[in-house]
């Protein structure tokens, strides 16, 4: 042997030491009983591909403008709806279904987004996105020339199922376009066309609703989505399928996708998010469905959790993944954070409008504090991660900042000024971008690149799935302290009318002049139990970022804190 081979050899050989010992107890030295662990970090992508495939230049950019374009499609299309809402519902005369057009979104985005990212790992990486890409495409033009309501929710339930595969696809493309240890940098991008888009969404889907129709909610979708399609096309190099080996039998390439696994798991979460949807709404909450529901979605939750026991590495999420450190609570940050920042995304702009009596457009512009926030911290810790190598301080100082700014929003009032309400967004906008993305750059630094699609879905899922829960769980106690309130406050006015006959623009419309003020008041303190939600998921986010290992992306060793 070479030399040189020998020594690049021995250099492998130790890399793969350090990685597979990256958090293993160490005994210190004889004659101490105390141990301490010590946290190794490099990066786990062979050094031969951690740069010399990479693309560079124009390439790169096109790329990374196409990512972005995508983040910005699945953003958007989540928020863009709120504002357009009351122009659908006029046309198809359709107040029951209001529910149907967001839910019928994130059951199909919810229920799919592990299973496509097990596709992942078997399938070549550009056309299963270019698949998923697709089926969005469709279900927004199937959205956009909808003749009814039903054909409206079919449509949105298809664009879903594209959508599931759409954000771990397009992070896992920069991973495989940009070296570990610039990947921080790029993922501020993404992260702040997230925050752009889900926060852009709902002035941008009042302006076509009054200038052109609600139908582009939809057409909008197409360009960008064309213009992505075309450069992942021409410009992207798949990586070596690592999942597919031809030699398997057809029944053992089947049981690559965990199908017993993924037969629980949907309905699951299906039954989850339905219990949710309807409790204390269209059903009360001891009904016999919504019980049925719960009782059918935990089982069947149990039931997956042995499944995954039981199939290893065929598991739609295998043991020796969610069971490290990082993984398990990178997770968990991103449930509880996702599950704060879509409840102030869904109901600060219904404060806007149903407390400061502002238009639907206004009530998007005054949510852009949080916007603003959101995009100077989402740029400043990728840089400031791209320099130091370390990611965990800003996930704690996100924690930080979102809870502090949630229990300042907390101390809103009909009156409160407008200093405050802009100075408050912008906390919370901040805690969230500096933590946002952080979990997606940390799995990466613990697990070998052929398991980073299944990581990215999962992180993915528990983002989607603390945003669906506890936006239904903080519209449940909305629309509860909203009853009490109203009865308490003015006995005289049906509760029910002002529940279900209007929005809270139209406040001024169903509510005589004299009784206003005190409707005013109810909808507020209604809306601050909301915000609590919010805020108690905020403060939760902390296990997350407590637990998560103290890795580098710059390859680094870092030494945790002796264990006493």
């Amino acid at each position: 042997m070479h030399p040189d081979q020998a020594d690049t050899a021995a250099m492998q050989q130790q890399t793969t030491t350090e990685c597979s010992d990256r958090s293993r107890p160490e005994k210190a030295e004889e004659g101490h009983a105390r141990e301490h662990t010590v946290t190794r970090t490099c990066s786990r992508e062979p050094e031969q591909t951690a740069t010399a495939t990479k693309p560079t230049g124009l390439k790169l950019i096109c790329l990374t403008t196409a990512i972005c374009l995508t983040i910005f499609l699945i953003s958007v299309d989540f928020s863009i709806l709120a504002t357009a809402i009351p122009a659908i519902t006029a046309e198809f005369k359709s107040v029951a279904d209001i529910g149907w057009y967001g839910s019928s979104y994130l059951l199909t985005t919810a229920s799919s987004q592990l299973l496509l990212g097990k596709c992942y790992t078997v399938f070549d990486l550009k056309w299963t996105f270019l698949l998923a890409l697709l089926t969005f495409e469709v279900g927004s033009i199937i959205c956009a020339t909808a003749p009814s309501s039903v054909v409206l929710i079919i449509g949105r339930a298809i664009a879903g199922c594209g959508n599931a595969g759409l954000l771990s696809g397009a992070l896992l493309i920069l991973t495989h376009s940009v070296p570990l240890e610039k990947r921080p940098l790029f993922m501020a991008m993404t992260g702040g066309t997230y925050g752009v888009a889900a926060i852009a969404g709902p002035p941008l889907g009042g302006v076509f609703t009054d200038k052109l129709s609600w139908r582009w909610c939809f057409w909008i979708n197409l360009p960008i989505g064309a213009l992505t399609f075309l450069v992942i096309v021409f410009l992207f190099k798949s990586p070596p399928r690592s999942g597919f080996d031809g030699s398997r039998s057809w029944l053992a390439k089947v049981m690559r996708f965990d199908p017993v696994g993924t037969l629980m798991f949907m309905p699951a979460i299906i039954c989850v998010l339905l219990a949710l949807q309807w409790g204390g709404t269209t059903h009360a909450w001891n009904s016999g469905i919504v019980v049925a529901l719960l009782v059918v979605g935990g089982v069947l939750v149990i039931a997956f959790g042995i499944v995954q026991w039981l199939m290893h590495d065929d598991a739609t999420i295998p043991l020796r993944i969610i069971k490290k450190r990082t993984i398990w609570a990178c997770a968990a940050y991103q449930f509880a954070l996702g599950a704060a920042f879509f409840v102030f995304i869904y109901f600060l702009p219904i404060w806007f409008q149903g407390v400061q009596g502002a238009s639907a457009i206004q009530s998007g512009v005054r949510t852009l504090p949080m916007l603003v926030g959101n995009i100077v911290a989402t740029a400043v810790s990728g840089v400031l991660v791209t320099i130091i190598g370390y990611y965990a301080p800003f996930m704690i100082l996100g924690t930080i900042l979102a809870s502090v700014g949630a229990g300042l929003l907390l101390l809103f009032t009909p009156n409160v000024t407008a200093a405050s309400w802009i100075g408050y967004q912008a906390i919370v906008g901040l805690g969230i971008g500096f933590g946002w993305q952080q979990p997606f750059v940390a799995v990466q630094t613990v697990l070998d690149i052929k398991d980073v699609p299944i990581a990215t879905a999962t992180l993915s899922f528990a983002q989607t799935l603390g945003g669906t829960l506890f936006v239904s769980v903080a519209q449940t106690a909305f629309s509860t302290k909203l009853t009490q309130e109203l009865v308490s406050q003015v006995p005289q006015l049906d509760p029910a009318s002002i529940l279900h006959e209007g929005g809270a623009a139209e406040l001024d419309k169903l509510v005589p002049e004299q009784y206003l003020p005190d409707v005013v008041l109810s909808y507020n303190n209604s809306l601050l139990s909301a915000f609590f939600v919010a805020t108690i998921m905020a403060i939760m986010s902390l296990v997350g970022c407590t637990f998560v290992e103290w890795n580098s992306v710059k390859g680094k060793k870092a030494d945790a804190v002796p264990a006493a």
